[in-house]
């Protein structure tokens, strides 16, 4: 016989409105279904999952007190697995079929609530269905407003250029051009690209180790690891794994000194590219925030040669890492920025900002059909006003600064915690392996297994987080802008005790310098 496990509840969202019956009202809770156990999992001692779930979404009863198993959300994914393409990803380590969220709030089908670190990678800045959004969405679908226009002008798109040149650092806002991309940062990155190198008339391109700018040909071209040769790649500074084994800001210099070489070196091989591509924070890379000193000697470099400085703020931007831009952190303003992700509002919208020097293209050299998307300009000017009149960026620097102290406390009782890094509400944990470290390692190697366990704990836990860097051994957290600090408190409760199991069901190796050869173990499944 089925027994009805109650649905916890989880910190209060903030601005909530009015609750309809079929979404979780203020405090996350679905109407209908028993709360008892809230406070419990306030604290950070319930959980969303349970012992032998599936990915913390296994099969127990609903809170209706029928059966899950069988029906619902476990047929949908079923069907999911035998449909779509194996090139799925958040699927795989994310088994759960979310039917409403709201905030930090997302609830499965099964009625369990999960803690969104996540974000749609960076996309939600204000959460899941925040009101200004749905009101937004609203208006224009109440007006009769065109919903598909191509690149024609429109009340919502001239709303959405007005407030987009608001927030961008002025001396580019005075001087700017925008272009509507298809709805991906991808083909932002593209049409970046073909711009500085029709407007230049050259072809190569800088790039950096670990840069990740999309998943199409051009993009993956200069995204770490890809073998083209038109893409240089220049050491990205990095204080923890620093490719020159120094770290902090002697790794930066020699960054710096490499870069200036090549370019200057009449037998490097590297000819005057058409433009330099980065990150001010290398997000999938492992969450790096580049030194501002550094930020600045690559303007310098590039403004020297005339070399068009290109900064992927994909995920960085609309305050994002405690300034509304990544690069008014260091105060460089860029030739092109390159945006995605939240300043859509949760829907699809790309965009490339560029000085008008650079102009260069004729009348249809970029397109795309859906550069046109209405709601999603609608959704944007709403998300990008509210960040700004409600000083969001702020909010996140505080915030994601106190939460960076709290993990590196963490760290301290952890020797699996190699690294905690991060800027504002961008923060990424590394976990690493310290039994073995060998006598040459200046720090431990990464450990890909243990971030999986941990990811797979906190998901068990009602707490959704995400893998990066060069290993997948980088917890990233990425929650909204909205955080209250009741909800980051639960946020790190759940994940230290995941990283407590996680380290407890973890067998400990013996130190390389006192074990006996071993042969090497088969590879496991790649992440």
């Amino acid at each position: 016989m089925a027994v009805t496990e109650p649905a916890p509840a989880v910190p209060a969202e903030p601005h909530a409105p009015p609750t309809p019956t079929a979404a979780p009202n203020e405090a996350g809770e679905t109407p209908g279904i028993p709360q008892e156990g809230a406070r419990r999992e306030e604290r950070g001692e319930g959980s969303g999952g349970g012992e032998g779930s599936e990915g913390g979404a296994g099969a127990r009863p609903a809170p209706s007190g029928r059966t899950v198993r069988g029906t619902g959300y476990e047929s949908i994914l079923r069907r999911q697995s035998l449909r779509e393409s194996a090139a799925r990803t958040y699927a795989r380590s994310l088994p759960i079929v979310p039917v409403r969220a709201r905030g930090l709030t997302i609830e499965g089908a099964d009625g369990r609530r999960y803690l969104d670190c996540l974000s749609g990678a960076g996309t939600l800045a204000l959460g899941h269905n925040h009101p200004v959004v749905l009101e937004a969405i609203k208006k224009v679908l109440d007006s009769g407003a065109p919903l598909h226009v191509l690149d024609l002008a429109t009340p919502v798109k001239d709303a959405f250029t007005s407030e987009l040149f608001a927030t961008l650092p002025g001396e580019l806002a005075d001087d700017a051009r925008v272009q509507f991309c298809g709805p991906a940062g991808t083909d932002a990155v593209e049409a970046a690209l073909k711009l500085v190198r029709t407007a230049t008339g050259r072809d190569g391109l800088l790039a950096f180790t670990g840069a990740y700018h999309g998943m199409t040909a051009g993009a993956l071209a200069a995204s770490g690891g890809a073998p083209d040769v038109r893409v240089t790649r220049l050491p990205y500074p990095h204080a923890y794994r620093c490719p020159f084994g120094t770290g902090d800001e002697r790794g930066a210099e020699l960054s710096a000194r490499w870069t200036e070489s090549l370019l200057d070196d009449p037998k490097s091989g590297v000819t005057t590219p058409a433009g330099m591509i980065v990150e001010a924070v290398q997000g999938e890379g492992g969450v790096i925030p580049a030194p501002d000193d550094w930020m600045r000697r690559m303007r310098r470099i590039t403004a020297d040669r005339a070399i068009p400085l290109v900064v992927d703020e994909v995920q960085t931007g609309v305050g994002r890492t405690g300034a509304f831009w990544a690069v008014e952190h260091s105060g460089v303003v860029p030739d092109v920025m390159v945006l995605s992700k939240a300043i859509g509002g949760s829907l699809p919208l790309a965009v490339v900002v560029y000085r008008s020097s650079l102009d260069a293209w004729e009348p249809g050299a970029h397109a795309g059909t859906f550069r046109g998307n209405q709601l999603a300009m609608a959704a944007g000017t709403a998300t990008l006003a509210y960040v700004r009149e409600n000083r969001l960026a702020e909010r996140a620097g505080t915030l994601g600064a106190r939460i960076l102290g709290q993990l590196q406390g963490l760290a301290a009782a952890h020797p699996c915690v190699g690294d905690v890094r991060g800027r504002g509400l961008m923060i990424g944990i590394e976990l690493v392996d310290p039994d073995a470290a060998g006598p040459e390692d200046t720090v431990p190697p990464a450990a890909p297994a243990l971030a999986l366990a941990v990811q797979q704990e906190c998901l068990a836990r009602g707490l959704i987080v995400e893998l990066g860097g060069r290993h997948s051994a980088v917890v990233r957290l990425l929650p909204p802008l909205t955080l209250t600090d009741e909800q980051a408190t639960a946020v790190l409760d759940r994940f230290a005790d995941a990283l407590a199991a996680a380290e407890r069901a973890r067998v400990p190796r013996p130190s390389p310098s006192r074990r006996a050869p071993a042969p090497v173990p088969a590879p496991g499944p790649s992440h």
